[in-house]
């Protein structure tokens, strides 16, 4: 009798604990499944708003973007920052520091050693 009782009360416990792991688990998957639904929908909103600024471009520049996209795993276009590719991480030497110096503003430029373009900002050392 008493190695039954001391069976059920086991068991009872672990019943417990089964209905507490259950409970964290459907509260885990409404979490995650509500950051799906956040993800999916500034997904859609990232790509309307891409959408639009391609509408804009150049379709030139962005076939070259593109081509260079595939080439570079997913990056066409890096920050110019400080003198460095944020593309690649490298930084430019002096003679292509003075090329992007001498280009216009409107020009599209390339780093040599990646072939990404480069966006240049007031920051880019140049």
């Amino acid at each position: 009798m008493e190695r039954l009782e001391g069976a059920q009360e086991r068991v009872t416990a672990i019943t417990e604990r089964v209905s507490a792991l259950e409970s964290k688990l459907s509260d885990a998957t409404a979490r995650r499944d509500a950051a799906t639904g956040e993800l999916d929908a500034e997904a859609a909103k990232v790509t309307k708003d891409r959408e639009v600024i391609v509408g804009s471009m150049p379709a030139d520049l962005m076939a070259l973007y593109e081509k260079i996209r595939v080439k570079q795993g997913g990056v066409g276009a890096a920050r110019l920052y400080q003198r460095r590719c944020e593309g690649c991480r490298l930084e430019l030497d002096l003679a292509e520091v003075n090329e992007i110096k001498a280009a216009a503003r409107d020009q599209v430029v390339r780093h040599e050693n990646c072939g990404r373009i480069l966006v240049r900002a007031a920051d880019s050392g140049i």
